[in-house]
């Protein structure tokens, strides 16, 4: 295998030498944005040179400097920094780095700044200054909602999901506003000039990646957007708007009606049993030795008593991902949940508070357990909590628990698959699949609560149907793409051995990629069935 800079080098590639005779062949707009993020950047770099292959023309979009981006970190840009300019310390290294990845394939390099006036600047401070923080979330500007994605750049940035308590939110947050403002000007403008079929960018939250999709679904531009998925060399793409959403609304005809081959199954088995130590994955966040129901009692002090496992999502993560449901928030569950069990003796409530607060990309500042000490300095004599560094594996407690409350994680998918009784809160992706018990509101979910402990753990249909599901999300929205490695969990290469090998028939994973984005087929795609995509049809 070969990196690719040596084989673009060499081979010097260019989009205007790989022409496909068609006559009018597909437009687009790969928004990368943030050339200096690494992950995005490399993997649409290997789209790009995929989709030229498959005769489309493409465009890139660079930002090359904006207030404030999903890359602005607290640690490395505190608030005083970011509140005394809009010059930020990492634009011109992200914008270069963007640069060096795309200039040698040829492509058109569109910029955030060519693309805008000093009017625009004009009226990103005065709705900066003029917005009211408390309503930030339904902040628009014409059709486009770009409140919200200002919200969850902050929201990232301080890695809270409350910014009350950051002496500096305000100021920090209106320059989120204002990269909100000027990202949608640009984009919009670039998007009016040419008539592109489809923009692509990775994740679909945030500032710019949300405000981009906010213009191009105004327009009535295809939007698709990408993530990596847990798997190794794996991404999840979605059609529409990050795969955070579209994961609740998809239709699960999609996927009910999959027989599992024996094969299948024992792979999901497989898959579920390796995941526990993170095997095969490239992101986790707690891969902690199995352990038994003896050395779990003595390490929290349990009884006899059934025990009901919670498992909390990261506070601000669960503020930008999903809609609350049944509750205001993450912690109003946590604590609702808390009270609840106070005056359930017979049971023994554990809290595993998410490892992600301190192993995650974004160490939260909005501690769980900080929350939970505020309002319960003495815990119930019933209640234990599991801090996120502790070596508890989370596997090992469901495997314990008569039941699993969730309110976001997708641990929830491994529990039921592995027979959990599974009580939902919040807006996880398990929602309203047909094997969980989900609450539409405090009520509802106590009223669940009111059945424990269950006789018995998820019947044999349900837990079939779970596993189906499982199947699904890890092994056919999960496409692998196994020519982009990961030399370390914050970097990306791409490994092939010509140029060609990007092209079409090599990499199925690949092929059903190019033809979600230039066609508008399913990003579906099974492996062990290379039938899928006739079974589950087009989006056109």
């Amino acid at each position: 295998m070969r990196q690719i800079d040596d084989l673009l080098e060499e081979d010097g590639f260019c989009v205007m030498s790989h022409g496909s005779g068609i006559d009018k062949p597909k437009r687009v707009l790969i928004a990368t944005s943030m050339g200096g993020f690494n992950q995005g950047a490399t993997t649409e770099k290997a789209l790009a040179i995929a989709l030229t292959l498959r005769g489309a023309e493409i465009d890139i979009f660079l930002c090359d400097g904006a207030p404030g981006c999903q890359l602005t970190k607290i640690g490395s840009e505190p608030p005083e920094r970011i509140v005394e300019t809009d010059a930020r310390l990492r634009c011109p290294k992200c914008f270069k780095q963007g640069c060096a990845t795309f200039e040698p394939l040829g492509v058109d390099i569109l910029t955030l700044n060519q693309n805008l006036t000093q009017d625009d600047f004009h009226e990103a401070s005065w709705i900066a200054d003029e917005c009211d923080l408390e309503n930030l979330k339904h902040l628009t500007l014409g059709r486009w909602k770009i409140g919200e994605h200002a919200l969850a750049g902050a929201l990232r940035y301080f890695a809270r999901g409350d910014l009350s308590v950051e002496p500096l939110a305000d100021p920090v947050t209106k320059k989120f506003i204002k990269a909100a403002v000027l990202t949608a000007r640009a984009i919009d403008r670039v998007l009016s000039a040419r008539e592109y079929d489809v923009v692509v960018f990775n994740h679909g939250i945030y500032t710019p990646q949300g405000v981009v999709g906010e213009v191009a679904r105004s327009r009535n531009i295809r939007v698709v957007n990408w993530n990596p998925a847990y798997r190794r060399h794996c991404f999840v793409f979605s059609h529409g708007d990050s795969y955070h959403h579209t994961m609740i609304t998809e239709d699960a005809a999609v996927w009910e009606s999959l027989r599992l081959s024996p094969f299948q199954r024992n792979q999901i088995l497989d898959y579920l049993r390796d995941r526990r130590q993170a095997k095969d994955d490239w992101i986790w966040f707690n891969n902690a030795p199995d352990m038994t129901y003896r050395e779990i009692s003595e390490q929290l002090n349990l009884d006899d008593r059934p025990v009901i496992a919670a498992l909390t999502s990261v506070v601000w993560d669960a503020c930008l991902h999903y809609e609350s449901n049944a509750f205001k928030s993450l912690k109003d569950w946590m604590l609702q949940t808390i009270t609840y069990f106070a005056d359930r003796p017979e049971l023994q409530l554990v809290i595993r508070v998410h490892p992600a607060e301190v192993s995650g990309f974004v160490k939260s500042r909005d501690k769980m357990a900080d929350a939970i000490n505020a309002h319960f300095p003495e815990l119930p004599e019933n209640v234990r909590v599991v801090l996120p560094e502790s070596e508890l594996s989370t596997y090992s407690l469901i495997d314990i628990a008569n039941a699993v409350l969730v309110y976001s994680t997708k641990t929830g998918i491994e529990a039921s698959a592995v027979g959990a009784r599974v009580i939902v809160a919040g807006e996880a992706w398990i929602r309203n699949k047909g094997f969980t018990l989900d609450a539409t509101s405090p009520e509802t979910f106590r009223k669940f609560l009111d059945l424990l402990p269950f006789p018995s753990g998820l019947a044999p249909d349900l837990q079939d149907r779970a596993l189906r599901y499982a199947y699904h999300f890890f092994f056919r929205r999960m496409i692998d793409l196994p020519f982009i490695i990961s030399p370390d969990k914050a970097k990306f290469e791409i490994q092939i051995d010509t140029l060609d090998d990007l092209g079409p028939g090599k990499y199925s994973g690949l092929d059903c990629v190019c033809d979600g984005i230039l066609e508008g087929a399913p990003f579906i795609h099974d492996q062990n069935d290379q039938a899928t995509a006739v079974r589950v049809g087009s989006l056109n």
